[in-house]
């Protein structure tokens, strides 16, 4: 008997491989209570289920019942997430039909905190594929390992920079899970397409290397020549195995490699950053949805971030597109319109000799300011834009010098998670009198003041890249560029109701994600086609249909 054979057979002396029982251990085809009578007959399952039926309807209902009764977030995250291991549909049914309760739990915010404990709450269904560096060499004959073939999108992390939580290692992985349960949940991306990937170069997070328990490499983190050589076979490897139109998303990079990296392959193969690009549109879009509130149009704001990392350098340099689209002025005239504010204070031409590389475009010539409030009265931004991780940077001196130069200031608070948002919507609301234009980046609920209730905005980015991911699989596209991105941005701002701009809210309900995709989608591969980067051909006469027709929806 081969190694394999004992390994298989070791903990169950005597098993058959019954069809029943491995259907029924198998995700993708257990359907538990939801196997009619002809199938369990045909099937054998017979004796291996109570003989009572469930519709899936019925399966979700008692799932979300199951749900509400645990106690923590992260107890909801596990349920959810050990749900996916029994039994996929169910789990994507649940998604998909309530979304918005389930979407905190498996994205932002919890997802911050199910990172930090992944190695503790680690699971050995596989969810997706780990590559560490001690597979150099390999990572095309590993690919094989997964067991589908046809792969159209991938999300893929070096876990060096989750969320505002920094370097998580291989712990990282729960974010390129959360990532494609949202693509399929908010846009109808088949789920047996999709593969989260975590590449393993070493952590530089004491507490991971000294926990026993950390399932990843124990060794500092890899840079250099050596590591973008690993990302690239990687990348080449994914490509030659699935095809030039096969979506990469780039997820939690760290800023000295997510620019150069997305610089270096944007050209080259189908891929995105969702921190940068992704961030960046869902942004424009709140700014582009706020002209219905403050009257200004995105070409005549004066912008102010507070935090120039890569979330900050991508929002800016979109922004500066959609000003140069919309104007007709030169992208680098348009950049003289935003400004950025670091550790350091003042991004400006003083300051060249020891900035970053994304940081330069945007180091203008004006006299350096230390701190938020002093660039606030000096600038005079009609935007505020928060991607710093610093809490409470947005405070009621800040704020109440925002509103004493602006009739609607823009208060955009987008660091993720909620514990690291610049300012909650209540203080926004409470310090300008109601009227700030606020949008955050996790979750938050109404704010009741002055007898108005205001609907704080969340900027999401799962108003983008899910429709980004359809729209990449729909048409076969084979580049995602900053085109596409303004066109996501102006399709998703075009999809906020009114009743939501009444209440000072700049994006569309969560609950109607699934249509925003759709929407986001139907914009994004008509552009493909436009510029001949879609490899489904021919073009489809009816775009909207066509898309439709290759949206996924959980069903026995």
């Amino acid at each position: 008997m081969s190694q394999a054979e004992t390994c298989s057979t070791a903990s169950f002396k005597g098993f058959t491989g019954s069809k029943g029982y491995t259907t029924m251990k198998t995700p993708s085809l257990n359907k538990g209570l939801g196997f009619t009578g002809a199938e369990r007959e045909a099937l054998g399952l017979k004796g291996l289920l109570p003989p009572a039926t469930l519709t899936l309807e019925d399966q979700v209902e008692l799932t979300m019942q199951e749900f509400r009764r645990k106690s923590t977030a992260l107890d909801k995250y596990v349920f959810l997430q050990s749900l996916q291991d029994v039994n996929s549909t169910l789990y994507y049914a649940v998604l998909s039909r309530h979304t918005y309760e389930c979407m905190p739990l498996v994205y932002t915010p919890v997802v911050g905190e199910a990172c930090q404990k992944f190695s503790q709450i680690y699971r050995h269904t596989p969810q997706g594929l780990y590559l560490s560096i001690e597979d150099r060499g390999k990572l095309r004959s590993i690919l094989d390992n997964w067991p589908v073939e046809d792969i159209r999108a991938i999300v893929f992390t070096d876990g060096e920079r989750i969320l505002g939580l920094g370097d998580q290692g291989i712990d990282g992985m729960g974010i390129p899970v959360g990532k494609l349960a949202l693509y399929t949940a908010c846009a109808g991306v088949d789920p047996s397409h999709c593969l989260p990937v975590a590449l393993d170069v070493g952590t530089n997070n004491q507490a991971k290397l000294d926990d026993p328990f950390y399932i990843g490499l124990k060794r500092n983190r890899m840079s250099g020549a050596d590591y973008d050589a690993f990302v690239a076979e990687f990348i080449e490897a994914a490509v030659d195995k699935y095809g030039e139109s096969v979506m990469l998303q780039f997820e939690d990079f760290g800023n000295s490699n997510a620019f150069r990296l997305l610089h270096h392959w944007q050209e080259k193969v189908c891929c995105f950053n969702d921190d940068i690009q992704g961030t960046a549109a869902v942004a424009l879009a709140g700014i582009l949805g706020s002209t219905a509130l403050t009257g200004t149009a995105v070409g005549d704001h004066r912008f102010l971030f507070l935090g120039a990392g890569e979330a900050g350098a991508g929002i800016a340099e979109l922004i500066a597109y959609a000003i140069h689209v919309e104007t007709g002025k030169s992208v680098e005239e348009c950049r003289k319109q935003i400004f950025m504010l670091d550790s350091r204070g003042l991004v400006c031409k003083s300051r060249l000799h020891e900035l970053q590389h994304h940081k330069l475009k945007f180091a203008h010539d004006a006299e350096h300011v230390p701190d938020l409030l002093s660039a606030v009265k000096t600038l005079k931004p009609t935007a505020l834009i928060g991607v710093s991780t610093l809490p409470k940077s947005f405070n009621q001196a800040v704020i109440e010098e925002m509103s004493a130069n602006n009739e609607r200031p823009v208060i955009f608070a987008l660091s993720n998670p909620t514990s690291k948002a610049e300012c909650t919507p209540e203080e926004a609301y409470k310090w300008s009198n109601g009227a700030a234009v606020f949008a955050s980046g996790s979750p938050f609920e109404p704010v009741l003041f002055n007898g108005k209730t205001y609907v704080p905005g969340q900027g999401n980015n799962a108003y983008i890249f899910p429709g980004v991911g359809l729209a990449a699989v729909a048409c076969g596209a084979t580049r995602i560029t900053d085109l596409d991105m303004y066109i996501a941005a102006k399709a998703l701002a075009a999809t906020v109701p009114k009743d939501r701009l009444d209440a000072a809210c700049v994006y569309p309900h969560l609950r109607d994600i699934r249509d925003v995709s759709l929407k986001v989608a139907v914009a994004i591969v008509a552009n493909k086609y436009a510029t001949g980067q879609a490899s489904v051909m021919p073009k489809p006469a009816d775009l909207e249909g066509h898309i439709r027709s290759v949206m996924y929806e959980p069903s026995y």
